[in-house]
Parts: structure tokens; sequence; C-alpha cells
């Protein structure tokens, strides 16, 4: 992909203010915002002005966006690393989608599992399915990975409508983990959700093991209070899962992008079918907007061109992702993997060496949290963090309405501030109204100065639903694969995990003792050896 026009753009603008856009354009605001169903993005506080953005959008056509839109929604194979379609969308399709891989509709066998997963969600909330001890009031999801942020995220974001079991969460292989959260729970009453699509990821399986040891303990058939969302129904079976407690899903849902189905078993346990129903279609009313909407007015697309502008025009190497909202204190996580995994790649979709940078480093935590933590260096640091401001207008609790309007009042004055700054003869003026004079007022100036021309964006929405979680993920998504259309690369392998993993294998037994050390470099076995003797 060639930037040079972009990059010419920017050189010749570097100078410039965000609020000399402001000046020169009293609309600016309107112009560089756009809304949808309950959604507004603004970004306007950026370096972004009309001519930036028509070479943008025309650097979205180049690439061929719109072929690429179409082939994924329509099955094509286009992870051609993996010879498989992009089909997540499918798992939030309406009724009467159509949807084909191979000439064969999948909607049939999607919309088939859905309803078996609603029954079962059912049956454990009502207390038709139940333990030994009775009615479930506890459930476990054991996954990594996509199968753990996704249902962690959206359990919870989605606090106000979980009306079910207790849903918890273990994915880390430190048995630290596992042992904190089943130690409370009573093993009678306390269901298991085992997500592996191959039932073979090694830190899922070591804790579905430990959690089928400590249900032994308290229960005669622990195997009757597990799940299974996986496709390799040998191995569930072999665990001692039955069929009918078993839910696959195709290799065209990719991991990070699985919350749609299966995956997001333990969700729909926790709010219900009909609002897990809503999740879905606020998923699908984005598809829809990302289908139909002219560039200019789509919100997947002008996020996208943004982060482009951002990281490979500007130069940016992170982007910091804020929600001033404290139930979706997991959402940077989530999007850290969305955006990480998919686009962080050094190759291009033909295999040649990528000529510029591929993804930034994604990361942030829930306002106002960070702004006691981390915004000193935003703020005030040599690095330029550009910022995703979220906030909701309303949160779910009125007699708190108060603290809510604190807590925008907060988000809104975090963008102002990086956008506007402090300027160092305003600094020295408030230290002259403090009785300063002379070097010393000079000095405490130069601490209070703020550089200001720091870029944001800020997404809003009405109130944090079922039905408006749906379309924030959706948002992100497809936001990651238009990124990935303009980069030219595959979004949807990640064969960058697998190495990690291999190496584990082989390295287990040198810490238990066997030998083969000796083909391992200097530092792993001086770090074997150390180790081994300390456990």
């Amino acid at each position: 992909m060639n930037f040079d026009t972009l990059l010419a753009l920017r050189e010749d603008t570097r100078t410039r203010r965000i609020t000399d856009l402001f000046d020169t354009d009293p609309d600016r605001a309107k112009g560089f915002s756009a809304g949808f169903d309950g959604l507004f993005f603004d970004y306007s506080k950026t370096a972004i002005d009309a001519g930036i953005r028509a070479e943008l959008i025309a650097l979205a056509e180049q690439a061929g966006l719109a072929e690429r839109r179409a082939a994924m929604f329509r099955g094509d194979r286009i992870n051609r690393t993996e010879g498989r379609a992009v089909l997540h969308a499918a798992l939030r399709a309406g009724k009467d989608a159509v949807i084909a891989v191979d000439g064969q509709d999948v909607m049939p066998e999607v919309r088939a599992t859905r309803a078996r997963m609603e029954i079962f969600a059912e049956a454990v909330r009502s207390g038709a399915f139940a333990g030994p001890g009775g009615q479930i009031t506890d459930v476990v999801n054991i996954g990594i990975g996509g199968s753990d942020l996704g249902p962690v995220m959206g359990v919870a974001a989605l606090a106000p409508y979980c009306d079910g079991p207790r849903v918890h969460f273990v994915s880390n292989v430190d048995g630290a983990q596992i042992h904190d959260v089943l130690a409370p729970l009573n093993p009678k009453t306390t269901l298991v959700i085992v997500a592996s699509k191959t039932f073979t990821t090694t830190e899922t399986m070591t804790n579905a093991q430990t959690a089928k040891r400590w249900l032994a303990a308290g229960v005669a058939e622990p195997a009757a209070q597990f799940v299974a969302l996986s496709t390799a129904e040998d191995k569930t079976a072999e665990f001692g899962i039955p069929p009918d407690r078993v839910f696959g899903f195709e290799d065209w849902v990719g991991g990070r992008y699985s919350m749609w189905g299966p995956i997001g078993l333990s969700l729909m346990i926790a709010i219900g079918a009909d609002d897990f129903a809503a999740f879905l279609e606020g998923g699908a009313s984005m598809d829809a907007h990302f289908r139909a909407a002219p560039l200019m007015d789509n919100l997947p697309v002008l996020l996208a061109l943004v982060g482009i502008w951002h990281h490979q025009i500007c130069g940016y190497p992170t982007r910091a992702v804020l929600p001033y909202e404290q139930r979706l204190s997991r959402l940077p996580a989530y999007l850290q993997q969305l955006e990480m995994e998919s686009n962080g790649k050094s190759v291009a979709m033909d295999g040649t060496p990528l000529g510029y940078v591929s993804g930034p480093v994604v990361w942030g935590e829930p306002g106002t949290n960070g702004q006691h933590a981390f915004y000193q260096l935003i703020h005030q640091g040599t690095a330029v963090v550009p910022c995703e401001f979220m906030v909701g207008a309303r949160g779910h609790e009125p007699d708190l309405a108060h603290q809510h309007r604190l807590l925008v009042a907060n988000c809104l004055a975090q963008s102002e501030a990086l956008m506007c700054g402090r300027s160092f003869d305003v600094a020295l003026t408030e230290a002259h109204a403090k009785g300063l004079s002379g070097k010393a007022a000079e000095q405490l100036a130069r601490h209070r100065t703020f550089p200001g021309n720091r870029p944001s964006t800020t997404l809003v929405y009405d109130l944090l639903t079922p039905r408006r979680l749906g379309q924030i993920v959706a948002l992100y998504e497809h936001r990651v694969f238009v990124e990935g259309v303009i980069l030219g690369i595959n979004s949807f392998d990640q064969w960058g995990v697998e190495l990690g993993k291999e190496l584990a294998t082989a390295l287990q037994p040198l810490l238990e003792g066997a030998d083969g050390g000796d083909t391992k470099d200097g530092s792993t076995r001086m770090l074997v050896e150390y180790l081994r003797h300390m456990m």
C-alpha cells in the first residue's frame, strides 16, 4: 500500500494545531462526527481535515475494501493462509439470512445450535437442569484467549442484566486462579463449561482436569456437571460429556470473534436468551451499517481510518482505549487481543515483507481509574498516545446519577485537556497569582505547562444495554477488518502464538528432570536448572 500522499500531507500539516482547525471551521465538530442507531462517533479532536479524510477514504477504496467486505459476508475463503471463510457475522445474522460456504447455506446449523443453547441456558436458569445439590448457583467457564476474553468482558459489561447463576472465569494455567475461583463454590451446585474448539488447548484442558478432580471430591458423577464448547466430539465423549451437552462451531469462526455463538454460552446463562438475542441484534445492526453506509458516514471505516492516520502516517506507536464505564473494564483487554492478534503481522497476504508498520500496541483502563495512573504520561509525556474515549449518557443507577454526571464530565474534560493543553504564559500567570515571581514562578510554570495538540476520539452511546454492547463489539471487529484490508494483511490467522506453545511442550519435561537440555540456548538452560532446583 502506498502511503506517500498521506505522509506528504502529514509533513505539510505537522506544525498545525488541532485547535486551529476549530478556529477556521466553527462547524468542524458536526463535519467530523457521525452517528448510527444510538451510537455517536466524534473524531473532530484529531488533525484530520477534509483533504486528509478524502485521501484516507481513497486509500480504502484503492485497497479494494468494498470487494473484500462483500467477499467476507458472501462466505468466500478470505483467510487464505488457513483456507477458511470468515463468517462470525453469520452467528448474529437474522432469521431470514442465507449465507453459503462452498455453495451450502450455513444458517440452518447456526440457528439449530443457537436454539439448543437457548434451551440449555434456560434449563440451567430455571433449575430444570440441576446438580445433586439442587439448582445451579455457579457456572465456571474454563477457556483462554477468545474462549475467555469475550465472555468475561460481556458478563462484566452486562452486570445489570445478569439475573442467572453467578458466572466465574478461569483462563490462566497458573493453579492459583482455578484454586481461588473454585475454593468458595459448592461442587453440588456448580456447572463447568470447557471452551476449546479442539479440546486439546493445554491451559484449558489442564484446568478442566483440575475442575473434574474438584467435582469428583464432592459429587458422584462429575462429568454430569460439565458442558463442552467444542467440535471434537470424540474427545468430549472420552472426557465423559454426552453429545447433548456439546455445542460446536465451524472453522470459519475465529476464536477472538466467537462470543456470538457457543463460546457465549456463559453469557447467555448469565443474562438469559432474550437479552443475548438483543446482543446479537446489536451486532447484526452494525453489520448492516458497515455493509450499506457510505464510507464518509461508516463508523467502522471512520474508526479504522483514524487509526491508520495515527499509527501508519503519524507514527504514534500505541493506542489507548479508555471506556468511562466501569463495567467495560475488560474491554481494553478484549480489544487488545482483537487488534494485536489480528493485525500484528510482518508479512503481506502474499507472504512478502511489509514495507511499513502493522498494528499498534493497544492498551487502556476504565476512567476515572486511569487518570490516577497513566494520564500523566499521555498529557505531559514525550510520546503522543492517541486516545479513544467511550462514554454512556446514562448509567443503570438512577439514584447515583450525580456520580454519572461527574464521570461524564471527567471524560469530556480529559479529551479537551489533551487537545487544548495549557500554555507556558497561562501557567506563568497562574504562578504569579499564587504569589511566586522570578525563576520560582518560571520553574513552576514549566512543570504546569501542557503541550496539548494530542488527538482523541469519543464514542458516545445512550446506555450500555445488550444491544449497545453488540454494536460496540461488532464496530471494533469491522474496524480491525478495514485496517487489515488497507495494510494488505490477513487479519484472521495467528501463527505467532504457535511457536511458544510448541517450545513450552518441550520444556515441561526438562523442568521435571528429563534429559535434553543441551538442545537449548545457554540462558534457557540456566533458567531451567535454576527453577528446577527450586521446585
